[in-house]
């Protein structure tokens, strides 16, 4: 902090959501926060090896962000599945399920993804109004964690037709390099899977359009869908990059949140 106050927080923000009930959202970058060295700026990772109070104060600013107190900013526990939790009250920290994606027609309740280079997908039904936040990994979306989102939302009352579905920033194809058995995967479930990938320049290997990817699942659902189109990689100022740490040899890294809240 300074004489003037902490910095601002500089989230980036799709206007896909359209003009139905309010919905306030973000896709947070490392700006604003107190984390420092390798988790310097907004780290709002808990499993991460950073401070935990600077933790826990960057969460408290993106809950400010949204006008409500860091209690009722809610997450999962995540774990690369295809799982998806509905709920109407906050998420405690200590309550947080092992799950992938949240949904809720509750006001007041910020939902929240983790990312450091897989895609944080918000979704919004803002007529309805009912929202989702979604942790797509490679995983989680070749196993259906963007269609269960929205099969999830549509139990709550959202219609498939309204809603809106913006993939956040996530590693670029040009800088996410997959071995043959990754491709292989992707094609024994889809030949059309294909399309995603483009040899890299090795022997075998392929660059992956992990946010492509992801939108073209979410079109598949009966959603618009759009990507905002940053790399977490190759824009270190802004993001956190597991690959880039990893790439590096670091010992560990940040990770940014993403999050949605009926107004």
């Amino acid at each position: 902090m300074n004489e003037h106050g902490p910095p601002p927080l500089q989230p980036v923000i799709s206007n896909a959501f359209g003009a139905g009930r309010a919905i306030r959202h973000g896709f947070f970058t490392r700006a604003g926060g107190v984390s420092e060295g390798l988790y310097a700026g907004l780290n709002a990772g808990l499993g991460s090896a950073d401070d935990q109070d600077h933790v826990r104060e960057n969460r408290r600013r993106i809950a400010g962000w949204f006008g409500v107190g860091e209690i009722a900013l809610s997450g999962c526990h995540q774990i690369h599945s295809a799982d998806v939790v509905t709920i109407d009250a906050p998420i405690p920290l200590d309550g947080r399920p092992k799950a992938d994606a949240l949904v809720t027609a509750t006001p007041g309740i910020p939902i929240g993804v983790l990312t450091a280079d897989c895609a944080p997908v918000l979704f919004a039904d803002s007529d309805a109004p009912v929202v989702g936040a979604a942790h797509a990994g490679w995983k989680g979306a070749l196993t259906g964690v963007l269609e269960n989102t929205v099969d999830a939302m549509v139990a709550l009352g959202a219609e498939r037709a309204r809603i809106a579905a913006i993939v956040g920033p996530s590693i670029s194809q040009p800088n996410y390099e997959v071995g043959p058995e990754f491709a292989e995967r992707f094609m024994t479930a889809h030949p059309d899977n294909a399309g995603w990938f483009r040899p890299s320049g090795r022997p075998g290997h392929h660059l992956f359009d992990l946010a492509g990817y992801c939108v073209a699942r979410l079109q598949g659902a009966g959603v618009t869908a759009s990507a905002t189109g940053e790399c977490t990689y190759a824009d270190e100022a802004r993001f956190f990059s597991y690959r880039r740490t990893t790439h590096r040899g670091e010992s560990d890294y940040g990770r940014q949140m993403s999050a949605i809240m009926i107004v």
